[in-house]
């Protein structure tokens, strides 16, 4: 008999929670499987990869509370799916894969409530470690931004595939926080200690050239059209590698009228993900041609590298950033949740640093006094 026939074995269920429960939870989370594909672009029949979107574009998909259970649910369901070749981790839209938690959250309920964030910050590590977890090859298909918390659930993932407008980075030092939810812990060990440094201290965005260049990245795809024709990223250097005092300069962003001809191009052109798309499903078929339990095997021994640090400072990292919410967390968060174009979103560092120095306290009247304009 042919064993691949064989199909009546009676399988235990292993979820957590039945796909209605799951899908309940919110519909910040779209869980889908699609149809695996061999290398002649047929389908593998019974068999599927598993795309988990985060649908809230209109906040750059930044994950609420709800979100993040639904994804570690959607983390578990596809790990455990039997037919499920590889997970596919995106976002909805042409923006932004992720630009982290969700502010407006952040700022009108967390801010100020240290023990709620707590609870909080434990799904948050729940939802890395269910990617870091997951019994299936991860790709992130970085359809945008990929900022703050949505650059570390990123980085989580085994493959990063991204379209060139898309941008890399953190923004905790700038906005009331510290970049522990898993930057800290990777970065290092992606990129090395110095351009670490540089992401998360001075939070400078990376471009997908730059990231790819850095290693933070499987492969890139140009994601601008214009007349027609697929033209890469024209906002930043391409086209060489070294400026004339032999410092790299592929990658970075453009200046001056190099600049504004590049805008001009992004301006004319569309956005078209078709290239991504492909890419991705390339990489799926890859990963479909090889033995699942070697691959799975391969897969966890070369993760343990981030998952060392990872769980040695999750917990750690959890309480200080609980406790970070009485102080710059309240004033950074709230910031840029109250600012607005005209009067920025970020606090004055420099009067926070002043009054600091002169003793000043965490009290809720000192918070407002740093609001962007309060002093206006």
């Amino acid at each position: 008999m042919d064993a691949r026939s064989n199909t009546s074995f009676d399988f235990r269920p292993h979820d957590l929670v039945a796909d209605a429960a799951r899908e309940d939870i919110s519909d910040g989370v779209i869980y889908e499987k699609r149809p695996a594909r061999r290398a002649d672009g047929s389908i593998a029949e019974g068999l599927y990869n598993a795309w988990i979107s985060l649908d809230n574009p209109s906040q750059f998909n930044s994950y609420t509370t709800a979100m993040t259970k639904a994804v570690i649910l959607a983390f578990r369901a596809a790990s455990n799916a039997r037919d499920v070749n590889a997970v596919v981790f995106t976002g909805v839209g042409d923006k932004a894969f992720c630009t982290g938690g969700n502010t407006k959250e952040y700022a009108e309920y967390y801010a100020g409530r240290p023990q709620e964030y707590r609870q909080y910050m434990r799904l948050f590590n729940d939802m890395v470690s269910a990617i870091l977890g997951c019994d299936k090859p991860v790709i992130c298909r970085v359809n945008g931004m990929r900022i703050g918390g949505g650059q570390e659930i990123g980085m989580a993932c085994d493959f990063s595939i991204a379209q060139d407008l898309a941008r890399f980075g953190q923004a905790g030092p700038k906005h009331g926080s510290a970049p522990i939810g898993g930057s800290t812990d990777f970065l290092p060990v992606m990129i090395g200690f110095e351009q670490a440094m540089v992401s998360g201290v001075l939070c400078e965005p990376f471009s997908a050239h730059k990231a790819y260049r850095l290693g933070l990245l499987t492969d890139i795809v140009p994601a601008l059209k214009v007349d027609g024709e697929f033209v890469a990223n024209p906002l930043v250097e391409v086209e060489r590698m070294t400026d004339s005092w032999g410092r790299i300069v592929h990658g970075e962003p453009k200046t001056g009228q190099d600049l504004a001809k590049g805008k001009e191009l992004v301006a004319r052109g569309e956005i078209d993900l078709s290239l991504l798309d492909a890419r991705v499903e390339e990489m799926c078929t890859k990963l479909l041609l090889t033995f699942p339990d070697c691959t799975t095997k391969t897969i966890e021994e070369i993760r343990k590298f981030k998952l060392e640090t990872w769980n040695r400072n999750k917990e750690d990292s959890r309480a200080w950033l609980s406790l970070n919410m009485m102080t710059e967390a309240r004033a950074g968060f709230r910031a840029f949740n109250e600012g607005n174009r005209e009067v920025g979103r970020e606090v004055d560092f420099v009067a926070l640093r002043q009054a600091l120095a002169n003793g000043a306290m965490w009290t809720g009247e000192f918070t407002d006094s740093m609001m962007p304009g309060a002093g206006k």
